[in-house]
C-alpha cells in the first residue's frame, strides 16, 4: 500500500459524495478524512491537520459560510467549496471570506483533483513568495520589480507589476474583484471594478497575445492566472 502524500478533509452530509470521493482520493495518493457536520469538521480540522478541505455549504448543523469563518480563525489550510449553490453572490462571499476555490455540483472528478493539486501547490509556494516566479517564459521578480518575457524586460508600471505578481502568487486560484482591489489599491477602492478592468486590459496588451490568454476572466467574480501544470 502506498503512503498518502496528503490528507484531505471532506465535509459533506451526502453519503454518496463520500462514496464517490473516498476511493478517488485514495487512488490519487491522498488520505481521505470524513465529516458530515460543521462541528465535526472544525474538530477534525484542528486535530487531524488536513492539507486541504473540501467543504459543502449546506450542512445540517450550521451553514458552510459559518464553518469557513471559524476555520479561518485558526488555520490557513486551502479550502475548496463544493456546493450546488450556483449564484455569483454565494461564490463571491465564499472567496472573499477566505475560500481558495469554488466548484459547483455536479462536478467532474478530474477537475476536482486538478483544483486540489493547484491549492496544494499554492500553499507550498507561499513560503517562497519573495523568490522570482516563472510561468512558461515569463519571469516575475518581486524584489527587483522586473518582469521578463523570454529574457526581454517588459515596460510594466509598478501597479501593473503588483497586479501580475498577485495573480502569479495565487496561480490557478480565483481572486475576486474585491480581493484584488483591496490588495493593490486599498480598502477605499473595493468597488472600482471598471478601474481594475482597465489595468487588466493594459497588462494583457503588454504581455502579448500568447501570455495575455493566461489571465482568465471569471465573469462577475474576478480573475485567475491559468495554471498550466494541471
Amino acid at each position: 500500500m502506498s503512503i498518502p502524500t496528503g490528507r484531505i478533509l471532506v465535509v459533506d452530509d451526502e453519503p454518496q459524495i463520500h462514496r464517490f470521493l473516498n476511493p478517488a482520493l485514495t487512488a490519487s495518493g491522498y488520505e481521505s478524512v470524513r465529516a458530515e457536520r460543521g462541528d465535526e469538521a472544525l474538530r477534525l480540522a484542528a486535530s487531524r491537520a488536513p492539507d486541504a478541505i473540501l467543504l459543502d455549504l449546506g450542512l445540517p448543523d450550521m451553514d458552510g459560510h459559518e464553518v469557513l469563518a471559524k476555520l479561518r480563525e485558526f488555520t490557513d489550510v486551502p479550502v475548496i467549496i463544493l456546493s450546488a449553490r450556483d449564484r455569483e453572490t454565494e461564490k463571491i462571499a465564499a472567496l472573499d471570506a477566505g475560500a481558495d476555490d469554488y466548484i459547483e455540483k455536479p462536478f467532474g472528478l478530474g477537475e476536482l483533483l486538478a483544483r486540489i493539486r493547484t491549492a496544494l501547490r499554492h500553499r507550498l509556494k507561499q513560503d517562497n513568495a519573495e523568490k522570482p516566479l516563472t510561468v512558461g517564459g515569463l519571469t516575475i521578480d518581486p524584489i527587483l520589480h522586473r518582469v521578463t518575457l523570454d529574457e526581454e524586460v517588459l515596460p510594466l508600471t509598478r501597479r501593473e507589476h503588483a497586479l501580475l505578481l498577485l495573480l502569479a502568487r495565487n496561480r490557478g486560484r480565483v481572486l475576486t474583484h474585491r480581493q484584488i482591489l483591496t490588495a493593490i489599491w486599498g480598502h477605499a477602492h473595493t468597488e472600482d471594478v471598471a478601474y481594475l478592468r482597465v489595468y487588466i486590459g493594459q497588462l494583457r496588451r503588454k504581455l502579448g497575445e500568447a501570455f495575455a490568454a493566461l489571465i482568465i476572466t471569471e465573469p462577475g467574480i474576478g480573475y485567475r492566472l491559468q495554471d498550466g501544470e494541471n
